[in-house]
């Protein structure tokens, strides 16, 4: 049943950031009831897909859920959730706490009916300060802590973001562990409480612990960043016939390396006989070893370096990834037959428990509105009155 078995969330959150953590509770046992407008969460339209309303991202990110649609401007919509919001545990959304607030759904609305429920509100940048009212997505967040700034630094030719949705990706895992530590602490004080995960702050200490470098002391004893993170030979190395991914990073590996290639001589030179010497030398230290790693195929290295007990692995592409000996070894990728779109990857907790297994089973991410009956049903709505709301729902 998993280790949230019996926990209630009711999901207001669409895109990335708050899917994916709803997805993560969901792994976890909570049941997730997931509010959508009409037009339904913006990811259902982001390809590539089989059917409308179904893309991949949605797909994946939206499993275990009950999807129910409200018309939230509507009042008996709006009073159909706060209806929904008596019966759960938490309620989480992405939406900008003073637009909820505006609705009728803020943190004062949802107490009055639910005195215990934890609220969690995952903004672009809390709820005071000069960017309080600004909207936030992945790419300006990954902007304003600096990921281009980054990226740029490390010799490419022009900020970028990185390719991947970091910022939402983060921010989701911060709060995954503010939902399950608010129930634990519920459960010692008995008492709910409103929560706000910014993604702003979340990213700038995501950025800022590995960066801050001599700007961590005041006065500055140094510039910030890490060098060894930012330098632009720290990469795949090229090898005879393809790359490989290498980290020879304390004495010990230093030793073995060295041995490996017949040089041991080598770690008496100056930019690798000390742990100090090599980070203060590190472009040249990772152009030396860029060298070397051109001498011979990517077997001959992964044959030699794991004799020599040397961190290596492959660099794999995305389809390489699918196909990886350890994942397909622990059937973490698998096969899920999706009532509409058939067969599909998926992928199961990376998390495992001795006794409150992840829950595997989970349902296939629903169609827009698939439980709106159901789930009014379920509060004991009578049907002319379920019948209206899906009316409304479905108006565009």
């Amino acid at each position: 049943m998993g280790p949230l078995a019996g926990v209630r969330v009711l999901d207001l959150t669409a895109v990335i950031l708050g899917p994916f953590a709803t997805q993560i509770l969901a792994s976890m046992g909570a049941e997730i009831i997931k509010i959508e407008t009409p037009d339904g969460d913006n990811m259902r339209d982001v390809g590539p897909m089989r059917n409308p309303k179904m893309g991949h991202i949605f797909l994946q990110a939206n499993r275990g859920k009950k999807s129910i649609v409200l018309d939230l401007k509507d009042p008996a919509s709006k009073q159909a959730a706060l209806d929904i919001a008596k019966t759960v545990d938490v309620f989480i959304s992405n939406i900008r706490p003073q637009a909820l607030d505006r609705l009728g759904l803020g943190y004062e609305d949802l107490k009055k009916v639910n005195e215990k429920i934890i609220y969690v509100s995952c903004s672009g940048f809390g709820l005071d300060g000069p960017y309080a009212d600004k909207p936030a997505y992945d790419d300006l967040i990954q902007g304003a802590a600096g990921v281009p700034w980054l990226m740029q630094q490390y010799g490419i030719h022009e900020p970028r973001y990185a390719p991947t949705t970091l910022g939402d990706r983060v921010t989701g895992l911060h709060s995954v562990y503010a939902v399950t530590s608010a129930l634990y602490a519920r459960e010692k004080t008995g008492k709910g409480q409103h929560i706000i995960v910014p993604m702003f702050e979340s990213i700038t200490q995501f950025i800022l612990g590995d960066h801050l470098g001599g700007e961590s002391f005041i006065p500055p004893i140094g510039k910030s960043g890490y060098a060894r993170l930012l330098s632009p030979s720290r990469k795949p190395y090229a090898t005879q016939d393809g790359y490989i991914s290498i980290l020879i990073y304390n004495d010990k590996h230093w030793k073995s390396f060295f041995e490996a290639i017949d040089q041991p001589e080598r770690l008496q030179e100056e930019i690798f006989c000390t742990h100090v010497n090599r980070a203060n030398n590190i472009d040249r230290v990772y152009q030396e070893v860029e060298s070397i790693m051109k001498t011979k195929t990517t077997a001959q290295w992964h044959k030699l370096l794991d004799q020599f007990d040397l961190p290596n692995q492959a660099m794999n592409s995305i389809d390489d990834l699918i196909h990886d000996e350890h994942l397909k070894s622990k059937s973490f990728i698998y096969t899920e037959d999706h009532p509409s779109e058939g067969q599909i990857r998926v992928m199961k907790s990376p998390v495992s428990w001795s006794e409150t297994p992840a829950k595997e089973d989970l349902s296939p991410a629903p169609a827009l509105g698939q439980h709106t009956a159901e789930i009014l049903r379920g509060l004991g709505y009578a049907e002319d009155a379920i019948e209206t709301l899906i009316r409304t729902g479905s108006k565009k």
